[in-house]
């Protein structure tokens, strides 16, 4: 007997930043970007794409290092996340329940099993436009900012980890998530893996750690409307002195049309016409890709370059940076 689907996450909410150069970072995201601030507090500021509907998708931390502080995904109600709770709390990996933060409620913490910190939480509040923010369509979150590249919303993140078939069992036994895509080399090993939960082809990606270090990130994504729009940021990340790592150009997994930089701190970042594929099958079976098929490179045959295996944040430390492209 098949086991009853678990559908206690709604989406992916928001994602906090860490940058020791939060000047610089956050004039990237503001005016390169053209995210809109929507609060500020302590040494932290909460950044929007124009139609993200919860009040910041982005939280971007002062600290002496780089990488992610935390992700958060929201639940479908209250008991929802309770439920999760419970099962977290049993794989011993829990840190534990928190106050909230700006803009939303209780929220429950705890490590995957590659030490990345998790959040979920519930209550949570929605963007409430400024005069001068006010859309003319009701039914968009915000005025369309024309500053920038304008990105839309949050899409999904990508973390380094040192065990991906560990990372996966984990998200699929404890919260739910399915598996869309996945890269299973030749030993057997995995070396990727794409997961929802929703209707989007994913909302985040572990990719295999080359140095067996834990708890690194990869990337955040926001979305924009169309592949011209793509094609747009190229240009505007060169007018902005912005040093574009690859693309533009298309994945072979999941098949979004990409491009890859660095914001100042060192914390990658990509633009992409995202969520153009909908999983809507509710027995999708996943697409296994091998290692044969990866080093075929991207889908028109351009080969990922070097750095994108190896460069995440925080940095590699000192004794393996040696011959490492960082």
């Amino acid at each position: 007997m098949s086991t009853e689907p678990m559908h206690d996450i709604a989406h992916l909410g928001h994602l906090e930043l860490l940058t020791n150069k939060m000047a610089e970072s956050a004039a990237f995201f503001i005016d390169v970007m053209g995210m809109t601030v929507s609060g500020r507090e302590g040494n932290s500021l909460y950044l929007r794409g124009w139609d993200d509907y919860e009040r910041y998708s982005l939280k971007l931390t002062e600290s002496s290092t780089t990488g992610m502080g935390h992700v958060a995904f929201r639940t479908w109600s209250q008991q929802a996340l309770e439920r999760r709770v419970k099962a977290l709390e049993r794989t011993g990996l829990g840190i534990g329940w928190t106050d909230g933060d700006l803009g939303h409620g209780r929220s429950y913490r705890f490590h995957d099993p590659d030490g990345h910190v998790v959040e979920l939480y519930y209550d949570t509040e929605y963007f409430k436009p400024e005069p001068d923010q006010k859309p003319y369509l009701k039914n968009q979150a915000q005025r369309y900012p024309a500053r920038g590249i304008n990105v839309r919303r949050i899409d999904h993140f990508n973390c380094f980890a040192s065990d991906i078939r560990a990372n996966r069992e984990f998200f699929e036994q404890n919260l739910g998530f399915r598996l869309t895509e996945q890269i299973v080399l030749d030993d057997g090993s995995e070396a990727g893996m794409w997961m929802t939960a929703t209707n989007k082809s994913y909302d985040f990606a572990y990719t295999k750690e080359a140095h067996g270090v834990r708890g690194r990130f990869h990337h955040v994504t926001y979305a924009v409307d169309s592949r011209d729009d793509v094609l747009r940021a190229a240009d505007i990340f060169m007018e902005n002195g912005v040093h574009i790592e690859t693309g533009p150009h298309k994945h072979g997994v999941q098949q979004t049309l990409f491009l890859y930089v660095y914001e100042p701190a060192g914390n990658r970042v990509e633009v992409a016409n995202a969520g153009a594929r909908l999983i809507l099958a509710p027995d999708w079976k996943p697409i296994v890709w091998t290692e044969a098929e990866r080093k075929r490179g991207q889908a028109w045959g351009l080969k990922t370059i070097e750095s994108f295996h190896t460069h995440g944040t925080p940095p590699l430390p000192a004794d393996l940076k040696k011959g490492v492209s960082e």
